[in-house]
């Protein structure tokens, strides 16, 4: 990009690019296909039901992974690459990031909403008490204990990683890196695990549907960080990160110390006091 040499602003002024378009037909595509399955829409062709449902949802799901590799390789070459991404538009990428968590917050204050709202005011669908009484908790201080243990190891080896790169120790980063993306996996082993293993199904009354809901969708954040945080450590094996240049990173952390606050509210409110 030679345009922003010459120009004497500081801001980056972005080439014509095709990816928000394509991005959001594939989101709606995704979404047509998850519609379409829930209704159990079935064609037949050729004397075969086909469900395009799932299958369409599947498609729009691969295009969307292709879109985002596609979009965020673009932006990691105009700040590695072309040097395009000036101070005052990495400080505007800070405020996006922050608007982001922010967006995020309110997204799991809903579910903690239901939650809170079911459990001070029980009606009589669920028999005026809460949790309900056919609903078998799961023990605190077991499993849901030792993943909120593994969080916060993950949370000190990613604060680890982030002084590393404060104080150009590039290797220290690396490590900080792999211990918090095997923690994240790790995580996220526990969770199937207890998904496995739990007394309750989603349809077994409201409890069981906002704990599915909030841990899941949950558990889906941990996913998305540990993989955001493994692109880092790519990143940074091919020196895209120095001492004052690593926001990819910062980003990163900042996500992920988000994923670890809203478990433990999950812990604290939805396993240990909505258990009892």
């Amino acid at each position: 990009m030679a345009s922003h040499l010459s120009n004497p602003h500081p801001f980056h002024l972005v080439r014509p690019s095709a990816w928000p378009i394509v991005t959001s037909f594939s989101l709606g595509l995704m979404l047509l296909g998850v519609t379409l399955g829930m209704h159990n829409t079935v064609s037949k062709f050729a004397g075969l039901e086909i469900q395009w449902g799932y299958n369409l949802a599947m498609v729009g799901l691969l295009c969307v992974f292709g879109c985002m590799f596609g979009w965020w390789r673009d932006v990691v070459n105009e700040g590695v690459k072309e040097k395009a991404h000036t101070h005052v538009a990495k400080l505007g990428f800070r405020y996006g990031m922050v608007l982001f968590i922010i967006s995020e917050v309110f997204f799991f204050f809903a579910f903690f909403w239901a939650f809170f709202y079911a459990a001070l005011l029980p009606g009589e669908g669920i028999g005026g008490v809460f949790p309900p009484a056919s609903i078998e908790t799961m023990d605190p201080f077991h499993f849901p204990f030792l993943m909120t243990l593994v969080l916060l190891l993950s949370g000190c080896s990613v604060t680890w990683a982030h002084h590393a790169f404060l104080e150009n120790n590039i290797k220290e980063a690396k490590q900080g890196l792999i211990v918090t993306v095997a923690l994240g996996v790790f995580f996220s082993c526990l969770q199937v695990y207890e998904y496995m293993h739990a007394p309750f199904g989603f349809k077994d009354t409201i409890y069981a549907s906002v704990f599915y809901m909030a841990t899941g969708f949950h558990g889906l954040h941990v996913l998305i960080g540990t993989i955001f945080l493994f692109i880092c450590l790519l990143r940074t094996q091919r020196g895209h990160f120095t001492q004052k240049d690593h926001f990819g990173f910062e980003a990163a952390a900042w996500y992920w110390h988000f994923v670890d606050v809203v478990w433990l509210f999950l812990f604290i409110a939805v396993y240990w006091w909505g258990g009892k």
